[in-house]
């Protein structure tokens, strides 16, 4: 579901920022209001669902802030850092509330982080080379877009039943 940016002036940074948070938002929404029962419900070829969007976007968020810009050791990270299918996978225990209180701390945590560094600081990606944080805006603004919008359909499907 678009729903128009709240922010549209001020600083780069500011600009970046409020975007990321609509996606984040967006991202949340995916699963928001679901029943456990379809939050999980797999109705692509993928591993996707909607409640795993949001373990996924967390995932991203913990990878990107606290593995790269922050320096920790993936185990010293506040939960899961594998990425490709295994960050997608929900434990039976969690609910759709757990997880997107989880993602809305990890972005939470990206937020701090983040506020220590300039757009332009640098860190060395491992496969990348360089990246500064404004690389790291826009890619997981687009990432997170680009999922919310498979959420949107992943919805679509589930009212159209």
């Amino acid at each position: 579901m678009f729903v128009l940016p709240e922010t549209t002036t001020g600083t780069e940074r500011h600009l970046l920022e409020a975007t990321m948070d609509r996606q984040r938002r967006a991202v949340a929404d995916t699963a928001r209001g679901l029943s456990e029962s379809d939050a999980r419900e797999r109705l692509v070829a993928s591993v996707t669902t909607p409640i795993g969007l949001v373990k996924h976007a967390a995932m991203a968020e913990r990878r990107w802030f606290q593995c790269l810009l922050q320096g920790l050791d993936e185990s010293e990270c506040d939960g899961p850092t594998t990425p490709g299918d295994p960050s997608f996978a929900v434990a039976d225990g969690e609910t759709v509330a757990e997880v997107i209180a989880e993602f809305e701390r990890a972005g939470a945590r990206s937020r701090e982080i983040a506020a220590r560094f300039d757009l332009d600081d640098t860190w060395k990606h491992d496969v990348l080379g360089d990246v500064s944080l404004r690389f790291v805006y826009l890619l997981l603004i687009e990432d997170f877009a680009r999922h919310a919008g498979h959420g949107d359909i992943l919805r679509e499907q589930l009212s159209a039943r």
